[in-house]
């Protein structure tokens, strides 16, 4: 994708975040919304996709560079082959969710509009080369921008189902660039052939199938 394309999937993708955000009313912040996570708590992780651009925008890192967007996706989830190592970050995840949840104080819809609209003024007046030093390595923004595209719009995506509303037309940009970033992650991944199965809609396949 192309330097614009990659910036106008993150602007629908933050803004389709707030547009979700700001329908979620007062009694419904506490309902369940993802796994061990209610609606507070998913917003809270869903923002983090915003917060680490401001933590690691600009700051070093000793690891091995990032190339490409794929790559990043590829380098974190080979670290995840122990089932003991993956349910600790899950766990820390959850932690993080419902502490992130929990900072958005009394007006969460307000918070995340201001966190919104500082960021996307950041990114906005931030050239593509600038280095970010992401957990899987230091690369440069326009390469980890899609990874916080893919994040926004996954749990914008859970939280319009968990509240019954209807999906943002805005996430429309940022939904297709997902899908094209998922479909490049997965036609690298052991599980690429029922993967392929599953997006064409076959059957009887293994359960928990992801890309992730």
């Amino acid at each position: 994708m192309s330097s614009d394309a990659i910036r106008r999937g993150f602007e629908s993708a933050s803004s389709g975040f707030v547009e979700v955000v700001r329908q979620i009313g007062p009694r419904a912040w506490e309902r369940p919304a993802l796994g061990a996570w209610d609606v507070r708590s998913l917003v809270g992780h869903t923002a983090r996709a915003l917060t680490t651009i401001e933590a690691y925008l600009g700051e070093s890192s000793p690891l091995p560079q990032v190339e490409g967007t794929v790559e990043y996706y590829l380098r974190v989830l080979s670290r995840e082959v122990d089932a003991g190592a993956r349910d600790k970050r899950d766990a820390a995840i959850a932690a993080r969710g419902r502490e992130a949840g929990a900072a958005l104080g009394e007006d969460p819809a307000a918070s995340i509009s201001t966190l919104a609209q500082r960021v996307q003024g950041l990114v906005a007046r931030t050239p593509d080369e600038a280095p970010v030093a992401s957990p899987a390595g230091p690369m440069m923004l326009i390469r980890y921008l899609p990874t916080r595209t893919f994040e926004l719009t996954v749990h914008t995506l859970d939280l319009s189902r968990a509240l019954g509303l209807a999906v943002p037309a805005t996430l429309g940009p940022a939904v297709s660039a997902s899908c094209e970033l998922a479909g490049a992650v997965a036609g690298r991944r052991p599980n690429a052939p029922d993967l392929l199965l599953l997006l064409t809609g076959r059957e009887d396949l293994p359960p928990g199938l992801t890309i992730l």
